[in-house]
């Protein structure tokens, strides 16, 4: 596919990629949209993703929910009962595995066989498209608070189809953040076409009475992502998403550590997007947030995991976030066990709890930083409008091969993998080399100056030693990757 625009899809050529993505795979045949619908309108409002967010905002509380998925149905249903009874999880997930992620279901069933053989799961997630929607919605009948569906797929039309038609209420990513970060040669027209079918879906489900929540991947590569960059990226498929009916939105951010760039990017982040929605006509689209706690490397002590886990609820609760994704104090050794994934919820709860009524206070600082976002960020989302003669659609796939939208780390060969990104001195998030961006004179100058106020504090030149102490800071109990003396 050469061309994507952002129009919604046409109906016939909805139903005719819908027969061919059905047919694909066995279980998508039990797939039966009316009864869907059905399903959806008859669940407690308890279970329903837009409406628990709805609430959260309303008395402005901070929602936590986990990471979590193993192959076998029983087991799953037993970690996520687990997670919301001891871990007290406000909203959980099915996270789905690798293979299924890649659309390769017949090596999903092979792990699938073989975990249920062995009694532990040899998958790193939940093969939903093999089990088909009646096993999948025995999670959703098991449990008590909505569940979303957590990936990484490219192209997760049958997916989708799969849970949706099961009774999970919330959809993760998007058509860049589930393809750039996560695949190496799917062009990003394709994806975002794919995507396009997954939001037309959760459109219907909407018209039907049957509302579904969509959460484009805030973090992107989890690597130093500067703000202005995840930013743009959900703002882009928050609009590819309410241009196909979508009406609940959580645009989400993944933390970097310095407090005030956090509460900042989190508060402009929600400030941009209903900018963007309001202009473009969706102003009728319920907009919420989500913050990621640290998405890079863990200390392998419990002890000063659980710090770097409390540090990342207290940025969430001081930034509002309506819900914030937790880790686990075993984040650095591997798939965590129900009993730490439980303990890093409620270490969250307990920060949130106490934050709850405080706000980070107006300074300097803040408005300076909110500052830099917006004007970076604005300056990439209306070159990439001029890109595409008006449409974000067509404006992004030309942005990327440009490179002025460019996501460090990413592994896509249609990114192209100029920007570079460092901490200041405060250990906020800055750039190295800002590749082909389209940067406000201003911001660069910003940006510049801090960089030199951290070489002359560690006495070097800003360059790419830093940058690889700063991917591994945190592990080593830093933010700031310094030099050892």
């Amino acid at each position: 596919m050469d061309v994507v625009v952002n129009e919604r899809l046409d109906p016939e050529v909805f139903r005719m990629q819908r027969s061919e993505v059905l047919s694909s795979w066995p279980t998508g045949q039990e797939v039966d949209l009316e009864e869907a619908f059905e399903f959806h309108r008859s669940l407690p409002k308890s279970k329903v993703f837009t409406q628990k967010l709805r609430e959260s905002e309303e008395k402005g509380i901070t929602l936590v929910q986990p990471r979590a998925g193993v192959a076998v149905l029983d087991k799953h249903i037993e970690l996520l009962t687990y997670l919301q009874d001891e871990g007290e999880a406000d909203l959980l997930p099915t996270t789905i595995d690798s293979y299924t992620r890649q659309n390769r279901y017949n090596e999903a069933q092979e792990g699938l066989e073989e975990s249920k053989r062995s009694g532990r799961s040899m998958l790193n997630g939940f093969p939903a498209v093999n089990y088909g929607v009646a096993a999948c919605r025995r999670i959703v009948d098991a449990l008590k608070v909505p569940v979303q569906v957590r990936h990484g797929t490219p192209d997760a039309r049958l997916l989708a189809e799969i849970t949706l038609g099961a009774g999970f209420t919330s959809f993760e990513g998007g058509g860049i953040s589930y393809n750039v970060p996560y695949a190496k040669d799917v062009p990003i027209s394709l994806s975002i076409a794919h995507w396009q079918y997954v939001d037309r879906l959760c459109g219907l489900y909407e018209e039907a009475g049957a509302p579904i929540n969509r959460e484009p991947f805030g973090p992107l590569t989890g690597t130093l992502v500067p703000p202005a960059i995840s930013h743009a990226v959900g703002i882009i498929e928050a609009l590819l998403a309410a241009e196909q009916g979508v009406k609940s939105i959580t645009v989400g951010y993944g933390q970097l550590g310095n407090l005030i760039q956090d509460v900042a990017a989190v508060q402009t982040l929600r400030t941009l997007t209903r900018e963007y929605l309001d202009r473009f006509g969706y102003g009728d689209v319920h907009l919420t947030t989500v913050f990621h706690q640290w998405m890079g490397g863990f200390p392998q002590d419990e002890a000063r995991a659980f710090g770097v886990i409390a540090w990342g609820a207290a940025a969430a609760a001081l930034s509002h976030a309506t819900k914030v994704i937790t880790k686990s104090p075993h984040e650095a050794i591997g798939i965590p066990t129900k009993e730490a994934n439980a303990a890093g919820l409620r270490t969250s709860k307990q920060v949130i709890a106490m934050l709850r009524d405080q706000r980070l206070p107006e300074s300097e600082e803040l408005v300076t930083e909110r500052d830099m976002i917006v004007r970076l960020t604005r300056a990439i989302i209306e070159r990439t409008l001029e890109m595409g003669d008006g449409d974000i659609a067509r404006g992004t796939v030309k942005a990327f091969e440009a490179g002025t939208i460019d996501v460090p780390f990413a592994p896509s060969r249609y990114n192209l993998g100029k920007v570079m990104p460092v901490r200041d001195d405060s250990g906020a998030v800055r750039f190295l080399d800002f590749g082909n961006l389209p940067v406000p004179s201003e911001v660069r100058e910003f940006n510049d100056a801090a960089l030199a106020r951290r070489g002359k504090h560690e006495g070097r030149d800003p360059g790419f030693q830093m940058v690889v102490d700063d991917i591994y800071a945190i592990g080593k109990g830093m933010l700031v990757g310094r030099p050892r003396r």
